[in-house]
């Protein structure tokens, strides 16, 4: 068991809510975003969320072969390239706030050595197994990219990162999140399948098929977590389960981003029980897989704006609401300074 957040942190943050300048219970859920922020802190108030750091995982999926996506998988590739000119979403988004972004390729299926030695560092693989008809990776493939992950998350953190962000970049990935977060929980295809990259209706039912044989395929083996993602998950997936654990362990939050942080979540909670309480959704996404994982979880996201776009983006987006949650905290006056017979 991972050691929780701070219980004393937390109770006190919430005390300190209830004495500030305001009725009980006015701020919402911005109180429950500032009194975990204090408890993963172990500190009341909590400090400001300066240093802040965003890790986007990259690679590609056999799956993206069998029509489950709008876009072709040479996409995943090109996306990088532009991650790394600072020209994708995410780096509009990170700029803006301060974040330090990093974007990894861990299994695509290109050539991205000319991007520099610091994105190709951690290639593991070219793209990942197509899960209907073959497991995604080896065993022992999967205990490497754990341990990758968990390698990330203590550089982040040794780099001074009080706040961890997880992105995932990669035509196809929503399939096998969805298979992740099926077979976690028990659920049949038909309640995890979502549209990714905005499939019409035709191809919905098609990417429905397809999990529905990958699940088949698979049967009881997805019972282990480690097996589980050497099944139906992929290099990138599994090397984002590690980085969860490692920040977990490191005692550093993460706030995560849409279907696929949170499936990568729904196996490291199973791998390592404690995992979720150093995680706050950022936002709602339009994949049903999501949502059944942040109902199953106990998350309640910061924003639901109906986006889809992954990379980091909604975390980024919400990454203001935490902020705020903290200042809010720490430097609203106190209704006893204020009016001391109130």
């Amino acid at each position: 068991m991972i050691a929780p957040p701070s219980a004393a942190a937390g109770a006190a943050a919430r005390t300190r809510l209830d004495g500030l300048a305001k009725p009980l219970g006015a701020l919402g859920r911005l109180e429950d975003a500032a009194a975990w922020v204090a408890a993963c802190q172990d500190s009341c108030p909590p400090r400001p969320l300066d240093r802040v750091r965003l890790t986007v995982l990259a690679g590609d999926h056999g799956v993206s072969h069998d029509g489950v996506s709008a876009y072709p998988r040479e996409v995943t590739g090109a996306m990088v390239a532009a991650m790394v000119a600072g020209g994708s979403g995410a780096n509009v988004l990170a700029r803006q706030h301060g974040v330090a972004m990093q974007v990894l390729d861990v299994a695509v299926d290109a050539d991205l050595g000319g991007l520099g030695p610091a994105v190709v560092r951690h290639h593991l693989r070219s793209s990942s197994g197509a899960i209907q008809r073959e497991d995604a990776l080896g065993v022992d493939e999967v205990r490497t990219a754990l341990a990758v992950g968990e390698a990330l998350a203590g550089e982040e953190v040794t780099a001074g990162a009080d706040l961890l962000l997880l992105g995932d970049l990669g035509i196809g990935n929503t399939t096998p999140a969805a298979a992740l977060v099926a077979a976690t929980f028990g659920v049949g295809a038909e309640e995890v399948v979502g549209r990714g990259t905005g499939v019409d209706d035709t191809a919905l039912a098609h990417k429905t098929a397809v999990l529905t044989d990958a699940l088949a395929r698979v049967g009881r083996r997805v019972d282990d977590p480690v097996e589980r993602l050497a099944a139906l998950g992929s290099a990138d997936l599994a090397v984002g389960v590690g980085f969860l654990v490692g920040a977990a362990r490191a005692g550093v939050p993460v706030l995560l981003d849409g279907i696929v942080t949170l499936a990568e979540l729904a196996v490291a909670e199973d791998l390592e029980p404690g995992v979720v309480a150093w995680c706050a959704a950022g936002h709602r996404s339009t994949e049903p897989a999501q949502q059944l994982a942040l109902d199953k979880l106990g998350l309640v996201p910061l924003l639901d704006l109906g986006l889809r776009l992954g990379e980091g983006t909604g975390a980024l987006t919400a990454l203001p609401v935490l902020r705020s949650a903290v200042l809010l905290l720490r430097e609203m006056a106190l209704l006893a300074d204020l009016a001391p017979g109130a």
